[in-house]
């Protein structure tokens, strides 16, 4: 299978701060950072993105729960977190997402592992996948063709984030606890493509 993942054309940069609303020490990174305490961090609580789409992770080791950080600011927990029920009021590590801002994005999802049951094709974003015809909230793998996509746990691009690329997993992710460290359900009801 051939996927097509176009690297960020121009550069990534992000500034962080260790207290909220881009208080305290600051560092700018224009690559991944794998734990923030080996630039003298304890942790990162405010954000602003410059250039590229990242994730950010919970814990160091690109562990923990993830959230996309698109061009912005992030003052507080909230910006990041949005509506999602889980209070992360911090990140340790994050990383650039290459495939972000392709112009063709598409994805197939599996109703079950290892890409058996019925599939969905997508190539958009969908705030409820419900709605698109999808009729129970189970997605138990998933083949990215092209581009970057987050998926949520829950309708309106709420609950838990998964970021899902062509260049990782070589584009599959044949179950759903491949979608990181801390994938506890294959609960997904809504799907947004990534792009800057």
């Amino acid at each position: 299978m051939t996927h097509h993942c176009t690297k960020f054309s121009g550069h990534w940069k992000i500034i962080v701060w260790d207290e909220e609303c881009f208080q305290g020490r600051k560092h700018e990174f224009t690559s991944e950072c794998y734990n923030v305490m080996d630039f003298g961090f304890e942790t990162v609580r405010s954000f602003r993105v410059e250039s590229g789409a990242w994730v950010g992770y919970e814990h160091s080791a690109f562990q923990g729960q993830q959230f996309v950080l698109e061009r912005g600011e992030y003052p507080r927990w909230e910006a990041w977190s949005g509506s999602n029920a889980y209070h992360i009021e911090r990140m340790t590590s994050f990383r650039p997402i290459a495939c972000a801002n392709h112009r063709e994005c598409r994805m197939t999802i599996y109703e079950r592992e290892n890409f058996l049951g019925r599939k969905g094709e997508l190539s958009d974003d969908y705030p409820s996948l419900q709605a698109m015809g999808w009729c129970n909230n189970e997605v138990g793998s998933l083949r990215v063709q092209s581009g970057a996509w987050v998926c949520y746990q829950y309708p309106g691009y709420r609950g838990f984030q998964y970021i899902m690329e062509c260049d990782r997993h070589s584009g599959e992710y044949k179950h759903w606890r491949e979608w990181g460290s801390h994938a506890q359900t294959f609960q997904v009801q809504s799907i947004r493509r990534i792009q800057q």
